[in-house]
């Protein structure tokens, strides 16, 4: 069966990684160059991306980024009479719009936390009265959500989302209140009745170490996080995912595709933070990584609503992922820069590449924000992290930088 992998990042890297093992793939096509791409894929012709993969004769479309997402390719390749993972537009806006995930979780009973909606400053402004989390209602790569300790930070961020700071994402901003305890993501790959769920992951989503600095699209990731033990995931799968994949049904818009539950685990129970509907970047990467099976059939069961509810299959031990950024990153960097280190051989790492390009003399450089993904594998958190963070000596380009403590929470777990 081909397949087309919709997307060129770290994400996709690591799904055409995972997707090549497969005795069922014939070619895999790709909307976008990887440098990192397995070296068979096929690039597919520009032009409207379902008519195209119809005329290629795609057997399943494998959806990556959110943008596509919420302009309704998911849809149009239906209309093309292909399989495809990953939401439709009307459903794809439970990340799309926080606002719209924010009401269907308080008329679903779904737990997360208290907010209000704001389509002007003035209306904004007055409803700030002390900590809070500022949200721009669209999509914003991930960089549109403001904590904020005190009122002067919220009226802060209040301004920077109207005056633009996210385009017409701010358009529209939610104010929520501040939850506090750690965070977790638990994805599960859905048909629209049915669903597997993977193991849960925790995200580095600040730019520096000790979770300080900006919000980033992810410096990193790992799994198993140990703050969702056996009993917190069964309480995540029947208050969070079950009722969001049965509310969605309600609603009409039956959720086909990664069903993404960003969480807090609170004094009160795991609540909401975020919805999205597509594996998250860079979670994906150590997830592929523990996945032991074959991950074609799972998609394509998805795709076309067979899906069998049961345990995945996942190996031992965990996998983290460290991202090397550019220097500048998440504010301006330069690219083009010279890549060295990638062509060495590790055993229980894997080099993802995200933001980089192929010159023509062969030579890889930086082309993006977050450059690598580097995912090592072990027994346990402990060696996953230090293989990982072994390999990025080796690597080397201009400005290159990284976290220097990924996964420092379940290392403080197991003392």
């Amino acid at each position: 069966m081909d397949v087309l992998i919709v997307g060129g990042g770290g994400r996709e890297a690591a799904l055409a990684w995972k997707l090549s093992e497969s005795e069922l793939l014939g070619e895999m096509w790709v909307t976008h160059q990887n440098p990192g791409f397995p070296d068979s894929v096929r690039l597919l012709p520009e032009g409207e991306t379902a008519v195209e993969a119809q005329k290629a004769g795609i057997g399943l479309v494998v959806i990556g980024p959110e943008a596509p997402l919420a302009e309704g390719l998911a849809d149009r390749c239906r209309a093309c009479g292909i399989p495809v993972f990953g939401p439709s537009k009307a459903a794809a806006q439970l990340e799309a719009s926080k606002g719209f995930a924010k009401d269907f979780m308080a008329r679903h009973g779904i737990p997360t936390a208290g907010y209000s909606r704001h389509q002007t400053r003035d209306s904004a402004h007055a409803s700030v009265d002390g900590p809070c989390v500022v949200k721009a209602d669209g999509l914003a790569a991930g960089k549109g959500v403001y904590i904020c300790e005190d009122a002067d930070q919220a009226h802060s961020a209040v301004d920077a989302l109207f005056d633009g700071a996210h385009g017409r994402a701010g358009m529209e901003v939610v104010l929520e209140e501040l939850l506090h305890g750690e965070e977790a993501s638990v994805l599960a790959l859905c048909d629209g009745e049915r669903m597997v769920v993977l193991p849960a992951a925790q995200d580095h989503k600040r730019r520096f170490d000790g979770d300080q600095g900006p919000n980033t699209g992810g410096m990193g990731a790992y799994a198993p996080a140990p703050v969702v033990d056996e009993a917190l995931a069964e309480r995540i799968r029947q208050e969070v995912l079950l009722p969001t994949l049965e509310g969605m049904a309600q609603d009409g818009h039956p959720f086909v595709g990664v069903l993404y539950a960003g969480l807090m685990m609170t004094s009160r129970g795991p609540m909401v933070l975020e919805y999205n509907g597509r594996f998250g970047d860079p979670e994906c990467q150590p997830l592929m990584m523990l996945l032991e099976e074959d991950l074609l059939p799972i998609l394509l069961d998805c795709a076309e609503g067979r899906l069998e509810s049961r345990e995945l299959q996942i190996r031992e031990g965990a996998a983290c992922c460290v991202v090397m950024v550019s220097g500048g990153y998440p504010g301006d960097y330069p690219k083009g820069l010279a890549i060295s280190g990638l062509e060495t051989h590790h055993d229980d790492v894997v080099i993802f590449q995200a933001g980089t390009r192929q010159q023509s003399d062969g030579t890889i450089c930086t082309n993006g924000g977050r450059v690598l993904g580097i995912t090592g594998r072990g027994t346990d958190i402990k060696q996953a992290r230090q293989r990982a963070y072994a390999v990025i000596e080796s690597i080397d380009f201009e400005g290159a930088a990284w976290r220097e403590d990924i996964a420092w929470r379940a290392l403080e777990e197991r003392r």
